[in-house]
């Protein structure tokens, strides 16, 4: 059913996508404009975000609504998230999003002139505005009570919001040394910048406009946070020790960034001597190569990091599931929930494999 739900969204979100060309005339613009736009968004993804707003909202209505309606406005979440990707790439110089260019460096060909770089960040910056502008339009698809609908679109721009804050946070982590970084700065930054709107605010949502009771709000709250931080420590972990053909990015990213991860958190509070020096120098490079991140990996492996944090992975996930127990949603629909959110964790044991056979 997870599989067919997934289809329903992706029709429907390109069924939108070809709408909005029309009643935005994109055309009187520039070609390039709406293509960009609809290339980006039409990648193959996860569709995690839209996915956990039609579970939610279906484990909780108590009425039929329109099916197209409850797609369509799913879409939201899938063009918030590629907003922020959007963004997120400029931030980050980044050449590859799921194994393809850019955004930006698409946009970077839309005229011949020198400076294409300026171009295409330029252009790209304003690409991710018109994108969360019609994440906004995708909500409003739905059907709903006036009150519910409004009550949680205003969490959908909370979200929004508190997102950018979360982007905020990491990028000034970037510039700042390790020692000045705990580990609830670093809590802060995946419950702010990942788990928000990818797991709370879609199960949020959905049950709001379904009018699900107060309490199971707070678990579900609950729920998408702890989900969210244990999904960001993975990425973390994945982000070190994957393959750049399985991330679709470059796998020097994080590394060059300077990350300021639990794992990096970890690897500092707890090595010593002349291992420390060695992390540090690697780590504070300004040009880093694939030989340091080998290096890095072997000192996360053999300083107990990977494992702190697969521990952590592990701690989050297991209270995930308790709380999922007692929500009050039909059952077929905790189901499809706890097998959409624990799915995602398959890299997790692949890496600690490819790990131990390594190491």
């Amino acid at each position: 059913m997870i599989e067919t739900y997934k289809k329903h969204i992706n029709k429907n979100l390109q069924d939108f996508l070809e709408r909005i060309k029309k009643e935005y005339k994109f055309h009187l613009v520039h070609p390039i404009l709406f293509e960009s736009i609809k290339d980006f968004c039409s990648r193959k993804g996860k569709r995690i975000r839209p996915l956990l707003m039609v579970l939610s909202y279906k484990g909780y209505a108590q009425k039929k609504v329109s099916s197209k309606n409850l797609y369509t406005a799913s879409a939201c979440l899938e063009l918030l998230h590629n907003f922020m990707l959007i963004h997120d790439d400029i931030i980050d110089c980044s050449d590859l999003r799921r194994g393809k260019p850019t955004i930006h460096k698409i946009l970077s060909k839309t005229i011949k002139i020198k400076d294409k770089e300026k171009l295409g960040t330029d252009l790209a910056i304003v690409a991710g505005d018109i994108v969360y502008a019609l994440a906004i339009d995708a909500f409003l698809s739905i059907n709903e009570d006036l009150k519910r609908k409004e009550q949680a679109l205003k969490y959908f721009i909370q979200t929004a919001a508190f997102t950018a804050m979360g982007e905020f946070i990491d990028i000034v982590h970037g510039f700042e040394k390790i020692s000045k970084i705990k580990e609830k700065d670093v809590f802060l930054n995946y419950s702010l910048k990942t788990a928000r709107y990818t797991f709370e605010c879609p199960l949020i949502i959905g049950a709001i406009l379904a009018g699900a009771p107060k309490p199971d709000l707070k678990k579900l709250s609950r729920l998408g946070l702890l989900m969210g931080q244990a999904f960001q420590i993975q990425d973390d972990i994945i982000g070190i020790f994957s393959a750049e053909k399985k991330i679709g990015k470059s796998i020097l990213s994080d590394i060059s960034e300077c990350k300021k991860t639990i794992l990096v958190c970890h690897a500092y509070r707890h090595l010593r001597g002349k291992r420390k020096k060695e992390f540090l120098h690697c780590f504070e490079k300004p040009k880093k190569t694939y030989s340091d991140l080998k290096k890095i990996r072997k000192i996360f492996f053999e300083s107990g990091s990977l494992d702190y944090s697969l521990n952590k992975i592990e701690a989050l996930t297991s209270e995930s599931q308790e709380i999922i127990k007692h929500l009050k949603l039909k059952t077929k629909y905790k189901k499809y929930i706890q097998d959409a959110l624990f799915k995602l964790f398959k890299q997790t044991q692949d890496i600690v494999e490819d790990m131990q056979s390594s190491y």
